[in-house]
């Protein structure tokens, strides 16, 4: 053989075998980037993403979409290298994702179930939000609680305290402030009648400054009539203030989008209060490139959202559902909302 051609594959060697590693070795990381948005008024798969039966249901125009994050596991080093590179991606130490003593399914089905706690809390929001019918019922009295004995499962709270209670976030606050040892009347209705117990409070386990009753209560809606989120394959809470808006816009009069396209993110709890969320640089990507004109940012995102939001995407802050609805109407009306 040539001389010439054999120094020239000795030289090229290394390049060859380094080649070959880096489509074989893969890395501890994991690719983050703009995942798939739904609009949370229309449909997939021939479904309504939010199907509400049995009442009638006002007609919605425009987008209210939710918006996810795209998650890349099992990378090389040169498609660890080219996501990254691409600045759409972000590269994360995988453990950030998927905890080393957590299996992939594990992860899955803790992501599954906050998913399905967002739909539930959604629903209770928007129905608070509606004034619809939602009881709040005793779900388990502890056995060496306070209230064993004298509360049920299945009693329907009505206030605590002298103060009226509709969802679990109500309860813990009226008795806050209350020092254990401390004798309060319970207004509960049992077998359709109202009736008073009063329960000497416990001390709060963790913090026994505080009381507590020794009691796990739950919402659960009293309305003649269902609402079904249908998306598969979507994990984590983060679709739950914009499953919240598209209960209440299809249960009102009105268009909150105000027949525009809008999109955004939030955790939300029965009381409305709107929480952070991971992946905002690349929910934003992902909505501007759907066409979305404003973004429903989480207060406590705003920070990271201004650091990376797309040219043209207004970013409107939101604490809790009241002032997300409020801020939609003042940018339907053309005035200031607030913003991040």
């Amino acid at each position: 053989m040539n001389r010439r051609i054999v120094t020239l594959l000795a030289a090229l060697a290394p390049i060859v075998v380094l080649g070959i590693l880096g489509t074989v070795i893969k890395v501890p990381f994991v690719a983050l980037g703009p995942g798939p948005t739904f609009n949370t008024l229309g449909e997939v798969g021939g479904e309504q993403v939010v199907a509400i039966e049995g009442t009638d249901v006002d007609d919605t125009t425009g987008h209210l979409n939710m918006t996810t994050v795209a998650v890349r596991d099992d990378l090389n080093v040169f498609e660890a290298f080219g996501l990254w590179a691409s600045g759409r991606q972000g590269i994360v130490p995988r453990e950030e994702v998927y905890p080393p003593d957590k299996s992939k399914d594990e992860v899955k089905q803790e992501n599954d179930a906050d998913f399905q706690q967002s739909e539930d809390s959604a629903e209770l929001a928007a129905l608070h939000f509606l004034d619809k019918p939602v009881d709040l019922r005793i779900a388990k009295v502890g056995e060496d609680g306070p209230s064993q004995g004298l509360l049920r499962e299945g009693d329907v709270l009505v206030s605590v305290d002298g103060k009226p209670v509709s969802t679990v976030g109500g309860v813990q606050e009226a008795v806050a402030d209350v020092p254990p040892n401390t004798e309060v009347p319970i207004v509960i209705r049992r077998d359709g009648a109202e009736t008073t117990v009063r329960v000497v409070l416990g001390a709060r386990p963790g913090d026994e400054a505080k009381g507590y009753l020794g009691i796990t209560p739950e919402e659960v809606p009293d309305v003649p009539f269902t609402i079904d989120f249908n998306l598969a394959d979507v994990g984590g809470p983060s679709a739950g203030l914009m499953f919240t808006l598209a209960v209440i816009d299809k249960l009102s009069p009105g268009e909150l989008n105000g027949g525009k396209f809008v999109a955004g993110t939030g955790t939300i709890d029965s009381d409305g209060d709107v929480g952070p969320i991971g992946g905002i640089k690349y929910k934003l990507i992902a909505a501007s490139e759907a066409g979305a004109e404003t973004f429903l940012v989480p207060a406590k995102n705003c920070d990271e959202a201004r650091q990376g939001a797309p040219d043209g995407l207004r970013l409107v802050k939101v604490e809790n559902l009241d002032g997300a609805v409020d801020a939609l109407e003042a940018v339907n009306a053309g005035v200031d909302a607030p913003h991040c």
